[in-house]
């Protein structure tokens, strides 16, 4: 081993001069072998290597190789020039890790990808602020005592900035996200589909924790407790949830419902590179893949609960979702059946009740796109009823009422000829108030 310049560390520097006193007769192999920790056999060795190859001796002989498992520099170079492109630009070293296994078939550690990126000078787009001590609210012991839910708008579409609103929910003990939807903004209808992918996917959950939206709670709710004369009614999704007996809280501050928080910041890193690698681009195809990749992302980041035995409740067999999940509004109908909702006429259908319904009856509207080809249908004491649309006849136009003919001047009259005659006057009235002062003065 012939070497211009050895560099050895302070351990090794230690050993030479161990090594060179026993070679030099200053102490014995014995005590050597003693202060280095190692074998007789081990010091002999080490003297003989030591007379040969002096302090290169000391160096492994596999120092100055390259690993046989590590990177070649085109390697390097393939992975720096991918993050360098505009679909990795803004992934965060652990996703683009899982996406170079996943799409280019290259296997690396996340140290080995973090040290490659740090040396080419690129740093994670995954910003991170200053830690803040605060205590941390304990997660529940089992799956579906809670479930937190809320939405955020984002530019979701790389290339586009429209922003768009995905729904979600995520249980507070496992991690694991239940759904998610999106909509053109945050809205009733994301919410409605959130619990029903959720009863869907896991069952039931015990609460919901959300923020104060008018979604969920009347603004009036703070109110009616200070003040007993207002009262503050359940919101669609609250008379919803309460069918459910699923308890809504509120939560007073996005800190709160740190779970649900930090997967929209997971999230925002994450989706925009799986739909620009799968070419999606609208709501209806990014709804579909959500369906899927909530299991490809809960196996990742999910955990194992305290008590492993499920709270999650199934639905009773008797309770269908489309009329729980819907919009719910009274409505009176006239003596044929009709009734007005939204400014368009509707007439309910003849149904399983005795007769026709009498006039002046209050029922509840139910609306929900996914009830039939209108989304509309009527409830009046637990009975189901179909309606069409009614376009009522058009009203007979009144008939106007003709002019009365003008009454004319004869051809004697003093107006026509009396400027001739008399001096001209200045009138300050109006023309019909001088019409009037004439026919007195000369008609009369």
């Amino acid at each position: 081993m012939k070497q211009e310049v050895i560099k050895l560390t302070e351990k090794q520097l230690v050993r030479l001069d161990i090594i060179n006193k026993a070679i030099s007769g200053f102490i014995t192999v014995n005590e050597a072998a003693q202060a280095l920790g190692v074998s007789r056999r081990q010091i002999q060795r080490l003297k003989k290597e030591v007379k040969e190859h002096g302090a290169a001796a000391l160096v492994h002989k596999n120092s100055l190789k390259p690993p046989h498992n590590a990177f070649s520099a085109e390697q390097k170079e393939k992975i720096i020039e991918l993050k360098n492109t505009k679909l990795y630009e803004s992934c965060n070293f652990m996703h683009f890790r899982s996406l170079l296994d996943e799409y280019h078939g290259i296997q690396i550690s996340y140290s080995s990808l973090y040290m490659i990126l740090k040396d080419a000078g690129i740093s994670s787009p995954k910003t991170r602020r200053r830690y803040k001590p605060h205590r941390r609210r304990k997660r529940k012991k089992q799956a579906g005592l809670l479930l937190q839910v809320d939405a955020t708008p984002f530019a979701w579409f790389m290339g586009s900035r429209k922003k768009y609103s995905i729904h979600g929910g995520i249980d507070d003990a496992t991690s694991q996200v239940t759904s998610l939807f999106m909509c053109k903004n945050e809205c009733l209808y994301g919410y409605f589909k959130v619990f029903r992918q959720t009863i869907a996917n896991f069952g039931i959950p015990i609460s919901a924790y959300a923020d104060k939206h008018t979604i969920f709670r009347s603004p009036n709710k703070d109110k009616s407790v200070i003040d007993a004369s207002i009262k503050a009614k359940d919101t669609q999704l609250g008379m919803a949830l309460k069918d459910l007996c699923v308890e809504l809280i509120a939560a007073r501050s996005p800190q709160a419902k740190g779970r649900i928080e930090r997967l929209w910041g997971t999230l925002q890193s994450r989706l925009p590179v799986e739909f620009a690698l799968r070419g999606i681009t609208d709501i209806d195809a990014a709804n579909e893949f959500l369906k899927e990749y909530i299991y490809i992302f809960n196996s990742e980041f999910a955990v194992e609960p305290e008590d492993t035995e499920s709270a999650f409740r199934k639905p009773p067999e008797y309770m269908d979702l489309d009329y729980v999940f819907c919009i719910r509004e009274q409505r009176v109908i006239d003596a044929g059946g009709v009734f007005s909702y939204m400014n368009k006429s509707f007439k309910v259908e003849d149904g399983n009740y005795a007769g026709k319904l009498p006039a002046k009856t209050k029922v509840t509207v139910l609306l929900n796109p996914d009830l039939g080809e209108l989304g509309i249908k009527v409830k009046y004491k637990n009975l189901l009823f179909n309606v069409t649309r009614f376009i009522p006849p058009k009203r007979k136009a009144s008939k106007k009422p003709e002019p009365k003919p003008r009454k004319l001047l004869s051809a004697n009259h003093p107006y026509r000829y009396g400027q001739s005659i008399y001096s001209k006057l200045d009138y300050t009235l109006s023309d019909q108030e001088i019409m009037e002062m004439l026919e007195d003065a000369f008609l009369k």
